[in-house]
């Protein structure tokens, strides 16, 4: 395990651990974790050493929405400056600057196969950024993400609307007030969310999350986001306090069904919850034998 320091593409100082076989490989596992999250959980460790096993190294790095808060350091023509981050206040279509700053990165150091992991908000983070990277014709590093593997993507829009009921258009145009006053780094009421948000990274989730707005288990059959995925495709949910619409026979029926893409596997696992504790090494064994066999 190393230590590897990194610049966004748009001059964020980042981090991350590399764990590296003893064998050299070209290919390596980019992990994204989620919301309030970090790169040093339990469920990294156990698919890192399970990778390695496999001649895969394994890279996990703090994002810039990593813990609740924080200060994240940019640099911008040789200029250092102080951002307020961390899961309260960042954009998470900022996600892409992360993600693709990390795969350049591995680039440099010399990898050529890079398989894209995202937990939760950061499988959100995966598919916003390779829609991206289409739209914008990135062959570049489009030709270095070989397999994408999503574990529990939740449909954030679609929760927020079930969770604040009726209270949602409340909590709208409260922030959009805040908005008009030019207090987008105020936080919301704690009632707003399932932690302390603020007013700019609520407007995200509840009113401008077209971009982000594509997982719409039920709703939209197309799935067109998800399906613009080329590569092989690994989703994965739970079954106990999973943060999910449906029950996970149902989900993954009708994401299944919904997914065209051919080199598809996508179900859950029995008694994990939304983080997977307890049952890391069974999602580990899951996502390298799809690394083995998708092509």
């Amino acid at each position: 395990m190393k230590k590897i320091d990194f610049l966004a593409t748009d001059g964020i100082k980042l981090n991350g651990i590399l764990y590296e076989g003893e064998q050299s490989t070209e290919k390596v596992i980019l992990s994204i974790h989620g919301m309030s999250s970090n790169c040093f959980k339990k469920r990294e460790d156990i698919i890192a050493k399970n990778a390695i096993s496999n001649n895969i190294d394994y890279f996990c790095f703090n994002n810039r929405g990593s813990e609740l808060v924080k200060y994240n350091k940019k640099i911008i023509n040789g200029v250092k400056q102080t951002i307020l981050g961390g899961t309260t206040f960042e954009d998470v279509l900022d996600g892409y600057e992360d993600i693709v700053g990390a795969i350049l990165k591995l680039k440099e150091i010399g990898y050529k196969n890079i398989y894209l992991q995202g937990h939760s908000l950061g499988c959100t983070k995966i598919v916003y950024t390779y829609n991206k990277l289409k739209d914008e014709n990135k062959k570049d590093i489009l030709l270095l993400i070989n397999k994408i593997i999503l574990l529990s993507l939740i449909d954030i829009p679609k929760t927020l609307t079930i969770y604040l009921g009726e209270k949602l258009d409340i909590y709208i145009k409260y922030a959009s007030k805040k908005e008009t006053e030019g207090k987008l780094k105020e936080l919301m009421p704690k009632e707003a969310f399932i932690h302390q948000i603020s007013v700019k990274t609520f407007l995200r989730y509840a009113r401008d999350n077209k971009e982000i707005n594509f997982a719409n288990y039920g709703q939209d059959k197309k799935l067109v986001k998800l399906n613009n995925i080329e590569v092989p495709l690994f989703m994965r949910w739970g079954n106990q306090n999973e943060m999910i619409l449906q029950e996970p026979e149902e989900l993954v029926a009708l994401v299944s069904k919904a997914i065209t893409n051919r080199n598809k596997d996508i179900n859950y696992i029995d008694g994990a919850n939304h983080s997977y504790t307890g049952k890391e090494e069974e999602l580990a064994k899951q996502v390298m034998n799809f690394i083995r066999n998708s092509k």
